[in-house]
């Protein structure tokens, strides 16, 4: 359909179908650009070059990049262009060209409807960020590959060919509402420890209220809080092997957290590690991960992740 294939064409027909396109959530503007892009195509980089000629964008690598820049879009008359880092992962720069494509149509949509207020650069920011991580992590299929690993964010993470960051804060936002969660993504830093938390996420059960934690301000690490000594996350990194504790909550030991601690090991060194904590009463949402890893399980309560 050649009329919906420019991305200003796909704004207005946003904007024609829904009104103002402040009223579509990011995850809803994700489906409709599925829907007139993608069909069934697998989402490789082929694909996305196809989908960005489509939207008559020029995609460009960049090889001395800024340092900390991963990409930008510029738009002079009627060109649109995409530049990337040469040397990003390949699932860098999908995420990259999709940031920029949901950018570009924030300035579109006020193009198109003349009472549209854009975002602003922070909120535009974000909007982008869920905006890719919706299209690459479709939320249906999504959920239910979350549930088959057991909320296993390393093995998704290979599954989709995404970073463990960009599955774990997306394994938030899809499951927020469904289950009490809290999980950590910890990375070498220049801590004390060595490690400290890179990306954490946390959602919970708004279908039972009472399957949730509260009063537990300070608990659940931040991020740049560092590995406590002698914690589950500190016993995995130094072991090479994942560790499964329980902790409970006051003196109320029918309320009990499970935490799981796993590392990420290339050539025998740990990289990463990923922190994943539910209520005990859900360890079966655990179970097909734990099946898999066979996890070191401590049956003494634990004071610190």
């Amino acid at each position: 359909m050649k009329i919906s294939s420019d991305l200003r064409c796909f704004c207005y027909l946003l904007a024609r179908k829904y009104g103002n396109p402040r009223a579509l959530t990011e995850e809803q503007k994700a489906d409709e650009f599925r829907s007139v892009y993608l069909k069934n195509l697998p989402l490789n980089m082929r694909t996305l070059r196809a989908v960005a000629f489509a939207c008559g964008i020029d995609l460009k690598e960049i090889e001395r990049m800024p340092h900390n820049l991963r990409g930008y879009h510029e738009v002079i008359g009627s060109r649109k262009n995409i530049y990337f880092r040469k040397d990003d992962t390949v699932s860098g720069i999908q995420n990259t060209i999709l940031h920029e494509i949901r950018e570009m149509m924030e300035t579109l949509f006020a193009e198109t409807d003349s009472s549209y207020e854009p975002l602003r650069t922070s909120a535009r920011h974000m909007a982008a960020n869920s905006f890719a991580t919706a299209v690459l992590l479709p939320r249906d299929d999504f959920v239910k590959k979350v549930y088959e690993t057991g909320l296993d964010v390393i093995d998704l993470a290979s599954f989709y060919s995404k970073s463990c960051a960009q599955v774990l804060l997306r394994m938030g936002e899809v499951l927020q509402g469904k289950l009490f969660l809290y999980t950590a993504l910890y990375e070498p830093a220049s801590e004390p420890s060595g490690w400290s938390v890179a990306y954490w996420t946390g959602c919970s059960n708004e279908e039972e209220p009472e399957a949730n934690v509260y009063s537990a301000n300070g608990l659940f690490p931040r991020k740049g809080r560092g590995v406590s000594a002698d914690s589950i996350v500190d016993l995995a990194l130094k072991t090479g092997r994942p560790h499964l504790g329980r902790i409970a909550l006051g003196h109320d030991e029918d309320v009990e957290l499970l935490a799981l601690a796993r590392p990420l090991l290339i050539s025998d060194e740990p990289v990463k590690a990923v922190l994943t904590v539910v209520l005990r009463s859900d360890r079966d949402k655990l179970d097909p991960q734990l099946d898999r890893i066979c996890p070191v399980e401590i049956e003494k309560f634990l004071k610190s992740f």
